[in-house]
């Protein structure tokens, strides 16, 4: 394989495999019944002036299947962290415990099961999706090269396929992802 198909290559493996990676940090996000670091570390909250995630400002524990505890680095930010939570999108309300703050998950609906089951294979097409047009550019780009008689026609066929069936990997790991994360939010 020569060089430049190796850069283009290197190229959509990156972006494909930073689509996959994206889909993983947001899944983190969604509520599923149980506390995980993961629902809140993301919520930005405003302290000394900027915003800044959750997670650069406090330590968050699971002391409980159903409870987070957060301890701010400095206490003097715990109310910014009370505001942040209460105007974030996940619906829970802090309780202010000291110098911490206690947050308890109650258990999800059936209903609400469903709508984030739903979300979820949304989220997923929406990384297949973003998965084709990177394969689509990668193939753009062999096509390219080739009509410019950059590649030989060995390396053309050769870097679709290795462009096929990376794609393929990528697919089935993002299946494997919504699978996962709709039984962790249909079971208790």
């Amino acid at each position: 394989m020569d060089d430049k198909t190796k850069t283009i290559l290197a190229q959509f493996e990156e972006r494909a495999t930073k689509s996959v990676s994206h889909l993983q940090e947001v899944f983190a996000g969604i509520r599923t019944g149980r506390a995980s670091p993961a629902l809140v570390d993301h919520i930005r909250v405003e302290a000394y002036g900027a915003h800044s995630q959750l997670a650069h400002l406090a330590h968050i524990q699971v002391p409980e299947p159903r409870q987070l505890l957060i301890k701010p680095f400095d206490p003097s930010i715990l109310k910014a962290i009370e505001k942040a939570i209460q105007t974030s999108d996940l619906g829970l309300n802090p309780s202010v415990d000291g110098k911490a703050i206690r947050l308890t998950l109650p258990p999800l609906s059936q209903e609400q099961r469903k709508k984030l089951s739903a979300k979820v294979k949304d989220l997923g097409e929406q990384a297949r999706v973003a998965l084709r047009n990177e394969r689509r550019d990668a193939n753009k780009a062999v096509e390219h090269a080739h009509g410019a008689h950059q590649l030989t026609d060995d390396h053309f066929e050769e870097a679709k396929d290795t462009i096929q069936e990376h794609m393929k990997q990528l697919e089935k790991r993002i299946e494997d992802l919504v699978a996962k994360k709709t039984v962790e939010i249909m079971t208790d």
